[in-house]
């Protein structure tokens, strides 16, 4: 009996370790693959700076995950507001580990290259610790691949205002059409339905305590933000109305003038 039960032990640490290591090298594949892209995309764009391939590379993978985490919560479930906490999926960890190879990639050049603040270096972080957590426990993916959507679909929006204040084409109808639809998908999917995610996250008893925890520091994050993009677009818009009665001011007397000479 006892070496029966040394045996299950004994088997099923090994099945972890084989687990384990599955998953390391998948996340390891990740990695180089996005650090070859980003490579590739250098080679292709000696003329740009180092920033602009990494952003082409962000903006890969912003599409690329925003597709396949609504595919699996739309489609393949489960559904992240009804059942928190399920043991993850293969197509789940598959792309888990597709997205923390990604983050893993864009911290280190981050850092490496200190383009960015502290705020969104604690994004990266609390990201990549999310994504082990899911992983290692082997459950909860169901919740991080949700918010992996709800923090991705802005990121394609994000990287084209980027792309057009570098080539000088910002100061346009189309920069006006990124920001206004950047700041309206924020506030409606990053804080409208995360908070909705996040309460049927804290009412479930399935995910664990820290779980939980995590999810509330991505959503405090969220809402730090959320405060940036909200002062951003109030600063645009007062500055776009007072460029209009500007301009509206001046077109007035002309047309008058034109109207006098008419006479």
């Amino acid at each position: 009996m006892t070496h029966c039960c040394f045996l299950r032990v004994h088997w099923f640490w090994s099945f972890r370790r084989r687990m384990a290591l599955v998953l390391c090298l998948q996340v390891l594949c990740s990695l180089g693959g996005w650090l070859s892209l980003y490579i590739s995309f250098c080679r292709l764009n000696k003329h740009r700076s180092y920033e602009w391939s990494c952003r082409l590379v962000t903006f890969t993978h912003g599409v690329l995950s925003i597709g396949l985490s609504a595919y699996i919560g739309f489609i393949d479930g489960p559904w992240p507001f009804t059942h928190p906490g399920s043991p993850n999926t293969p197509l789940q960890v598959h792309v888990l580990c597709l997205t923390l190879g990604y983050f893993i990639f864009d911290l280190g050049w981050c850092i490496y290259f200190q383009s960015e603040g502290a705020l969104m270096l604690a994004h990266h972080t609390l990201s990549i610790l999310g994504i082990i957590m899911a992983l290692v426990l082997g459950e909860s993916g169901t919740e991080v691949n949700a918010v992996l959507f709800g923090s991705e679909i802005t990121n394609p929006l994000l990287q084209m205002r980027w792309f057009l204040r570098e080539t000088g084409r910002y100061h346009s109808f189309t920069g006006d059409v990124v920001d206004f639809l950047f700041v309206a998908l924020f506030t409606g999917v990053r804080i409208g339905v995360g908070s909705r995610l996040l309460f049927c996250e804290m009412a479930s008893s399935k995910p664990r305590w820290f779980v939980k925890a995590g999810g509330v520091a991505m959503y405090a994050v969220s809402w730090c933000f959320m405060f940036s993009i909200w002062r951003f677009a109030w600063r645009k818009s007062i500055k776009k109305y007072h460029a209009w009665r500007s301009r509206h001011s001046e077109e007035r007397p002309l047309r008058h003038s034109g109207h006098l000479k008419m006479h």
